[in-house]
Order: C-alpha cells, then sequence, then structure tokens
C-alpha cells in the first residue's frame, strides 16, 4: 500500500509493531522507537495518535521534533 502522496511501487517496510520483553513498542520513520505499550492494541493506537499530533503540529514543533529525532536515531 502506497503512502499519501507516493506514486512509485512501494518499498518493502520492516513492522512498525514489536515486543520486547512483555511490552510492545512502535517505531517512527525516522528510526526512533516509542513505548511501553502494556498491548499492541495501545501501541497501534499511540502511533495513531502520534501521526495525527505530525499531522497538525506547528512548523516550529516538527523542528523540534526533527532535531531530536536525529540524535536518537
Amino acid at each position: 500500500m502506497n503512502r499519501t502522496g507516493d506514486t512509485n511501487t512501494p518499498p518493502n517496510r520492516s513492522k512498525r509493531f514489536f515486543e520486547k520483553g512483555e511490552y510492545w513498542y512502535y517505531s517512527t520513520r525516522e528510526g526512533v522507537d516509542i513505548g511501553p505499550f502494556d498491548t499492541l492494541h495501545e501501541a497501534e493506537t499511540g502511533a495513531s495518535d502520534f501521526i495525527d499530533f505530525i499531522l497538525h503540529a506547528e512548523p516550529e514543533v516538527l523542528q523540534t521534533l526533527e532535531r531530536y529525532a536525529s540524535k536518537a536515531a
């Protein structure tokens, strides 16, 4: 499935959600792992909320997140 704006064949993508120990996490496109969550459902909800936040964030907030993501990755 293509992402919004993609017109080419989608590349192979790694799984966004993973379990580590007894907890669930998700990875952002920038390679930052977010968690822990108690269940896969909570991790999926967290990822959805994060995407919604990013889509509606002010440019200054996005710049700050990009700065921290580049240091974490």
